[in-house]
């Protein structure tokens, strides 16, 4: 059994260009199907977030037409709702990497209002990279190595990254309201950016570090941690 380690964005809002707060969180598929997929494979998930503020999930993400279809989006809130770990989150700063097999972050616009500027978060991302462990970070989590910047320099520059396009955001109407676009700062941070088609699964790995580029691409990213653990 392995033990996996998942950070998760605290943030309820994110705020746009305009200084309004845009209601957001965690997205729903991006944390329920590697749950589901982990913890049915008797592999054991620990919650880490900013202060262990519980985190919330974003009500889009479970509107059936982004949970595909009613039945989709009941399965992913059993999911939730079965998950205990998330009412009882560890503290960021409290983590010790040394405990833990691989590190996921799921997605969800919550990344780009706190992960993208705490100092833990860039620490447990750095540390885990170079610990040669699996590190697996989808959508708008990739948002989180922004954080690792020391001098404005990363140690994700020259690596090969996917992660929620300009055009995806463009699609969900936010492209022109958000303060930064994730695939623009992500090749400011020097990262060989890699994409897919839009609202397909794609997946990018490079050495120990795994990047998906959407929600879709949650499960692959899921199926991938799997074969590693193994």
């Amino acid at each position: 059994m392995a033990k996996i380690l998942f950070v998760v964005s605290g943030a309820t809002y994110l705020t746009l260009k305009d200084g309004t707060r845009y209601a957001t969180g965690y997205w729903a598929e991006e944390f329920a199907a590697p749950y589901k997929a982990l913890t049915e494979a008797d592999h054991q998930v620990v919650v880490a977030t900013p202060h262990g503020v519980t985190p919330t999930v974003d009500m889009m993400s479970l509107r059936p037409e982004m949970a595909g279809g009613v039945e989709g989006a009941l399965e992913l809130e059993a999911i939730i709702r079965s998950a205990e770990v998330m009412r009882r989150p560890l503290k960021l700063s409290d983590v010790r990497l040394e405990d833990y097999d691989a590190v996921y972050l799921p997605g969800g616009h919550g990344p780009m209002e706190d992960l993208w500027v705490d100092a833990d978060a860039g620490r447990v991302l750095t540390e885990q990279l170079s610990s040669g462990k699996p590190l697996a970070i989808v959508c708008h989590a990739p948002a989180a190595m922004l954080a690792t910047r020391i001098h404005g320099v990363s140690p994700f520059q020259g690596y090969r990254v996917t992660g929620f396009t300009n055009d995806e955001e463009e699609g969900v109407g936010l492209a022109s309201r958000t303060r930064w676009l994730l695939e623009d700062e992500l090749q400011e941070l020097g990262v060989e950016f890699s994409r897919g088609e839009i609202w397909k699964p794609y997946m990018v790995e490079d050495r120990n570090l795994i990047t998906g580029q959407n929600p879709h691409s949650a499960a692959i990213l899921a199926d991938r941690l799997l074969q590693i653990l193994k």
